[in-house]
C-alpha cells in the first residue's frame, strides 16, 4: 500500500465489492442469462473517479470479492481456457469460492482476456494510488473439482498433481480420496437443473474423476449431496481421516510469541505440501502488491497452519490486512493469538444479535452482552451488517427498509476499535431482490451475472456522481459516508468502551422517561475527545434524559457544572449537565434516529 493511504486514522473500513457486479451497467437481470445477455463488470469499470467515491466514504481498504480465476459457464477456449462443467458449477458465473487457477484471475473481469492478470495489475496500482489497499480472497480449504493452473510458475507443481491417489490419506497429498469409487454427480434437488434447465453440451449428469475427493465441506462420499459443497475438493493439510495432525503444534507459550518466533519455529519444521502451496501462492500476490487477504471459512483448517502462513506473509510485509471468516467463538482467541489473524468475523456473536434488533425480536441489551463477550480481543473482530453471504438490510428477509440499518450503523462502526465493513450498494440501500438463478432473492447474486439496481443509479453509466439516486437513496449514502467518516477519523474511536444502556435502564424504570431496550447508548472516550452515542431503533419518537454515570464523569476528569456537545451527525448542539458528579443529557430522538455527541472543549 502506498505512503498517500497511511495517514493517520482511527480504524480501518473495508469496502467490499463483487468485482464482476460492480461496473455492470446491463439491467436486463434475465435468470440464468448469459454474460452477452446480462452483461458482467470489469476491473476497467474501476476509474480514478469511481476509487476516489470510495474512499470518500472513509475507506482504507477496497476487497475485491472473485477475482482469482474460478469456475465459470462462458467459453473462454481461444484463450487455451478449458470449459467448465455445469454439474459442478454453481450458477452460470460460478462461485468465487471455486478457485480453478491461484495465479492468475478470473477472464470475466477483462476488457481483453489475454491480457487479464495485466490489468489487473493496473487495477491494483490505481488502487494505491488512490489511497487504498488491495485485499483478495484467498480459499484455503477448498479449491474447485477441476483445478488447473495455467499460469503457475514453472517451479510450481498442481494441487493433486503428485499425489498417491491409491491411499484415502497421505500427509504430501493436496487431496483425500475415495479409494475405489468414482465421482458420481449429486442427485439435482427438486426442480434444479443446472443453468436453469438450457441445452450444454457438458451438462450430462457426469463429471469425469477417478477416484472421487473428499468435498470441500468434508463429504467423504463419491456423490456428495446436493446441499454439500459438491463444487470444490477439500484441502488436505496435513489432517489424518481421525482427525490426528500429522505435522508439528506449536509448544505452549506460543499465543504470546511473535510473528518473527512464530516464523523461526516453523523454518526449523517439514510442513505438508499443501501449506508451502498456499505460502507460494500468497507470497505471489504480495509481490504484485495485494496489501491484504480475505481468508474464506479458516476455522476448516487448523491453526497451526495460520501460525506458518500468516507469520510468511509478516516478513515480506509487516503492515498486510489479514482478515478470516471464523464462525465458531470458542476458536477466536486461538486464531487470533497462535494463527496470528488481524481480524476476524464478529458473525455470531455481534451481528447476529444486532439483527435481532434491528427485527425487533430481541432486546438491545444482547448488544452489550455480545460486545462484552469479546471484550478482550475486541479490536480483531470485523464489523458488518451485509456481506456477500448475508442479507440484505432493505430485503423482507431482513428488515425490510434499508433506513432501519442507519441506527445499527452507528452502533456498529462506533462502538469498539474493531474495523468496519461496508458491502457494496449497502449504502444506497440495495434490497437484493432479484432472483438470478443458483440460489435465492435477498442476497446479491455471487454466482451468475446480474445488474445491481440501486448501485447501478449510483454508478450512472459511469459518471459514478449518485445523479439517478432517488433523494431517500442520496440521503442514505450521505449518512453512511458521515458515520464511517467518523470511525475512521476521531480520535475516540481508539479508546475507550463504557456501556451506557443498563444504567440508563435502570433509571429510567421508576419515572416518566422512554428509555428502553429499542434505545442503545454507550460512550467512547479518550484523553483527547469524550463522546456519548444513542440510537433509536423504534419507529417512534422517545423522549429522555441520558444519565452519565458518577465513575465515567471521575474519569473525564468534568467538574459540576454544564458543558456543550456537538452532535457529529447533525452539527447540532446539546449540553450536557453535571450534578454531584452525575451527568445528564436531555435528548429526543426521532424514528431511527442516533446522535454521536463530542464533548467541546473550552
Amino acid at each position: 500500500m502506498n505512503n498517500s493511504s497511511k495517514e493517520d486514522r482511527a480504524k480501518p473500513v473495508v469496502y467490499q465489492v463483487f468485482t464482476r457486479l460492480f461496473g455492470n451497467t446491463n439491467t436486463t437481470n434475465k435468470p440464468w442469462g448469459t454474460l452477452d445477455k446480462n452483461g458482467v463488470g470489469k476491473f476497467s469499470d474501476f476509474t480514478k473517479l469511481a476509487l476516489g467515491e470510495i474512499k470518500d466514504l472513509g475507506v482504507s481498504h477496497v476487497w475485491y470479492t472473485g477475482v482469482p480465476h474460478h469456475d465459470v459457464i462462458t467459453d473462454y477456449t481461444e484463450y487455451g481456457i478449458s470449459n467448465d462443467d455445469p454439474d459442478v458449477v454453481k450458477g452460470r458465473a460460478g462461485s468465487p469460492y471455486a478457485v480453478k487457477d491461484y495465479y492468475t484471475v478470473n477472464p470475466d473481469l477483462a476488457d481483453d482476456p489475454a491480457n487479464r492478470l495485466a490489468e489487473f495489475e493496473a487495477l491494483i496500482q490505481r488502487t494505491h494510488d488512490s489511497g487504498l489497499g488491495v485485499i483478495i480472497d484467498i480459499v484455503p480449504n477448498h479449491v474447485a473439482r477441476n483445478y488447473h493452473s495455467l499460469a503457475k510458475p514453472k517451479s510450481v507443481s498442481d494441487f493433486g498433481e503428485n499425489d498417491d491417489v491409491s491411499v484415502e490419506y497421505a500427509r504430501h497429498n493436496n487431496f483425500y480420496y475415495v479409494v475405489g469409487q468414482d465421482f458420481i454427480v449429486p442427485a439435482a434437488e427438486k426442480g434444479y437443473r443446472p443453468l436453469g434447465g438450457e441445452a450444454h453440451p457438458l451438462a450430462d449428469g457426469q463429471f469425469k474423476e477417478s477416484p472421487a475427493k473428499w468435498t470441500g465441506n468434508g463429504s467423504r462420499k463419491a456423490q456428495p449431496d446436493a446441499n454439500d459443497w459438491y463444487e470444490t475438493v477439500k484441502v488436505n493439510y496435513g489432517v489424518k481421516p481421525d482427525g490426528s495432525y500429522d505435522f508439528a503444534t506449536l509448544p505452549a507459550g506460543y499465543a504470546n510469541k511473535s510473528i518473527t518466533e512464530h516464523a523461526k519455529f516453523w523454518a526449523q519444521k517439514r510442513v505438508p505440501d499443501s501449506w508451502i502451496k498456499f505460502r507460494d501462492i500468497t507470497q505471489y500476490w504480495l509481490a504484485k502488491g495485494v496489501d491484504g487477504f480475505r481468508y474464506d471459512m479458516a476455522e476448516m483448517v487448523p491453526v497451526e497452519f495460520w501460525s506458518y502462513l500468516n507469520s510468511q506473509i509478516k516478513q515480506v510485509n509487516p503492515d498486510a490486512f489479514l482478515l478470516a471468516e471464523v464462525y465458531d467463538p470458542t476458536k477466536y482467541r486461538d486464531y487470533i493469538n497462535l494463527g496470528k489473524m488481524d481480524y476476524l468475523y464478529d458473525k455470531v456473536g455481534f451481528y447476529d444479535s444486532l439483527k435481532d434488533v434491528m427485527q425487533g425480536t430481541e432486546p438491545a441489551s444482547v448488544i452489550t452482552k455480545a460486545q462484552h463477550q469479546v471484550a478482550d480481543i475486541e479490536q480483531h473482530m470485523l464489523h458488518f451488517l451485509e456481506n456477500h453471504d448475508e442479507q440484505r438490510i432493505a430485503s423482507p428477509e431482513f428488515a425490510g427498509n434499508s433506513e432501519k440499518g442507519k441506527p445499527a450503523m452507528v452502533v456498529s462502526a462506533l462502538i469498539s476499535r474493531s474495523p468496519t465493513l461496508l458491502y457494496f450498494g449497502q449504502e444506497v440501500g440495495e434490497d437484493g431482490s432479484e432472483n438470478m438463478g443458483f440460489g435465492s432473492a435477498s442476497r446479491t447474486t455471487i454466482f451468475d451475472y446480474a445488474g445491481v439496481p440501486a448501485h447501478q443509479r449510483w454508478m450512472n453509466h459511469g459518471q459514478f456522481d449518485g445523479a439517478l439516486l432517488t433523494p431517500d437513496e442520496k440521503a442514505l449514502r450521505a449518512y453512511y459516508r458521515l458515520v464511517l467518516n467518523i470511525s475512521a477519523s476521531q480520535s475516540a474511536m481508539n479508546g475507550q468502551y463504557a456501556d451506557l444502556h443498563q444504567v440508563n435502564l435502570e433509571q429510567h424504570s421508576s419515572d416518566r422517561s422512554e428509555y428502553d431496550e429499542t434505545l442503545y447508548s454507550f460512550s467512547r472516550f479518550s484523553d483527547a475527545q469524550k463522546m456519548l452515542i444513542a440510537s433509536n431503533f423504534s419507529d417512534d419518537n422517545k423522549h429522555f434524559t441520558l444519565v452519565v454515570p458518577k465513575h465515567l464523569i471521575t474519569q473525564w476528569s468534568l467538574p459540576d457544572g454544564q458543558y456543550a456537545m456537538q452532535d457529529l451527525l447533525s452539527g447540532k448542539k446539546l449540553n450536557i449537565v453535571v450534578e454531584n458528579q452525575e451527568g445528564h443529557v436531555s435528548m429526543m430522538l426521532g424514528s431511527l434516529q442516533s446522535v454521536v455527541l463530542s464533548l467541546v472543549e473550552s
